[in-house]
């Protein structure tokens, strides 16, 4: 059985025109979807790519200044190692409190000193030491080394003590005192010799007359001056 087709050409003709625009219309309105989707897509992007500039911009700038306020610490911390340094070097490593005290203890009512000068020297050996026990000194002039300077590194103090005392065996006295010192070592004797003191005597008594004038009374005393050297104790040779 043979079928027979009563439809026009033209009615085929636009069935298929309007299948085609019909067609065409659903992939530009994906297209169009798409379109869309992807410019909300870009734009979120670019707003997240702006705000992750700008919290990079603000994290650059914190850096910036941290990185900043860590260049002043060091050189801050540069600074202040390089004066620990040079308070290393000039630092005496001397409690003059101590030493003042013990001497004050070692010597008595019979000897008074008239100074105490402390001689900082270099080691002859170079060598380092190693601190022990904390020691000092007193006394009316106190000197160190020549014009006030001291040598830097590592130094030792010299004590030469200078003063009179009521007789000659108040100044071995003083020696043997000294020598038995934790403080001092090397204690040295250099010099013992008599001298002559005058005292005015009290004003009430009625002066004396000579050929030469009116003089004062006066009472003489006979006291022995010493100077003694010795070396404080506050290290330890290698």
């Amino acid at each position: 059985m043979k079928e027979i087709d009563f439809l026009p050409e033209w009615y085929k003709d636009g069935r298929r025109r309007e299948f085609s625009y019909r067609t065409q219309y659903i992939v530009l309105a994906g297209v169009f979807v798409v379109m869309v989707v992807w410019n909300f897509t870009a734009a979120y992007s670019i707003s997240k790519a702006k705000a992750e500039l700008v919290q990079m911009s603000a994290s650059k700038a914190e850096a910036e200044s941290t990185s900043a306020k860590l260049d002043r610490i060091k050189s801050e911390v540069a600074r202040l190692q390089k004066k620990a340094e040079s308070v290393e070097k000039i630092e005496s490593r001397i409690d003059f409190a101590s030493v003042l005290a013990e001497m004050s203890f070692l010597i008595d009512e019979r000897v008074v000193l008239s100074k105490v000068q402390f001689f900082a020297e270099k080691f002859a050996d170079e060598q380092q030491f190693k601190p022990n026990i904390v020691s000092a000194v007193r006394v009316a002039g106190i000197k160190i080394g020549d014009k006030g300077a001291l040598p830097f590194g590592d130094v030792r103090f010299k004590v030469v003590i200078s003063g009179v005392a009521a007789d000659a065996s108040d100044v071995a006295t003083l020696v043997c005192k000294l020598e038995d010192s934790p403080y001092f070592y090397n204690v040295i004797p250099l010099f013992s010799r008599n001298k002559l003191i005058r005292r005015e005597t009290n004003p009430a008594v009625r002066p004396q007359i000579s050929e030469k004038g009116v003089s004062e009374p006066q009472e003489n005393f006979r006291v022995s001056e010493f100077e003694i050297s010795c070396y404080l104790a506050n290290y330890h040779e290698k």
